[in-house]
């Protein structure tokens, strides 16, 4: 038996109630996976709710993302990496219901773990870093151009700013001044949100920037992109509102066809710039799985410092 996270109607997380649940075996093409460690993520609480489509079935699973060790292949199954055996430590992305202690889950979306990374750092890095590759593709950022990220200092925000640093852009970055030292330590140079934020960004930046990537969707945000971007095509929202869509700024989901298409095509290339140590994962706070709910409240504080992770008595 495992234990797992189900939401049996519609609403926030207090919706949610941790089970026993039997977990069925792998059938070709899956693997089951001992979770060690699985993801918090906005996404993970926003997909309670109702308008998000009510005609999906309950009881709702959560958890797109998870670290753990094979302990069951199909017949026949390789993960996607390649080969694979009871006792490999994986990563797995673009799954449902990893808030659990055991999960069966498609092979297609399970790869191996880097080792440079531990099971918290490894159930965090996919979710976050390949919303931020679709948003430096949309923008079409390259070598030598200067990017404007609003929110650089959140989950995303921090991936954007390692992958522009590694095609040769330089990043700009919002945030709250405390937390100033962590776009620095990714390679970015900090700016204060707040009134005047256009005029700070001009001043930092004479020659004008090439693109803007909105980690927040704040009117600051919509405003100051109007301000400064001429070219639009170059601007993208992870977090669309009536405003930017008004404006004309492209919004990318991993519920979009083609944002999930694309995120597919970039996992294996991010987990191997982990691997190499080129591609970290700060992680602020691990809880007990049984200890969601003040995992997903510290998430939705918007000011974690970092990933946080759910870790089952095995993991950490």
């Amino acid at each position: 038996m495992a234990v797992k996270w189900i939401a049996p109607e519609f609403g926030g997380p207090e919706v949610l109630t941790l089970v026993e649940v039997g977990v069925r075996p792998p059938g070709p093409g899956e693997v089951t996976i001992d979770v060690r460690a699985a993801g918090v993520n906005p996404a993970d609480y926003k997909h309670l709710a109702a308008e998000r489509g009510s005609d999906r079935p309950l009881p709702l699973e959560i958890g797109y993302e998870v670290a753990g060790v094979l302990s069951a292949l199909g017949p026949g199954t390789e993960i996607a990496s390649g080969g694979g055996a009871v006792g490999d430590a994986v990563v797995a992305f673009r799954i449902s219901g990893g808030y659990s202690s055991q999960i069966t889950a498609p092979a297609k979306d399970v790869f191996a773990k880097p080792e440079a990374l531990d099971f918290p750092a490894a159930a965090n890095l996919l979710l976050a870093g390949t919303t931020a590759a679709e948003a430096l593709h949309v923008t079409r950022v390259a070598a030598g151009e200067t990017v404007l990220v609003h929110g650089a200092s959140g989950a995303v925000g921090i991936s954007v700013l390692q992958q522009a640093r590694l095609k040769g852009a330089h990043v700009i970055g919002t945030a709250s001044e405390h937390n100033f030292a962590l776009l620095r330590q990714a390679g970015a140079s900090p700016i204060p949100y707040g009134p005047g934020l256009a005029d700070r960004v001009r001043t930092a930046v004479p020659a004008g920037i090439a693109a803007v990537i909105d980690c927040v969707g704040t009117d600051e945000a919509v405003d100051s992109t109007l301000g400064l971007l001429a070219d639009l095509s170059r601007a993208v929202t992870i977090v669309g509102s009536e405003r930017s869509r008004a404006a004309g700024i492209t919004a990318i989901a991993g519920n979009l066809p083609a944002s999930a298409a694309y995120r597919d095509s970039v996992r294996a290339r991010l987990l191997d710039l982990a691997a190499e140590g080129r591609l970290v994962v700060p992680v602020a706070r691990t809880f007990p799985l049984t200890q969601a709910l003040a995992a997903i409240d510290l998430v939705r504080t918007g000011h974690p410092g970092g990933k946080v992770a759910l870790v089952t008595d095995s993991g950490a």
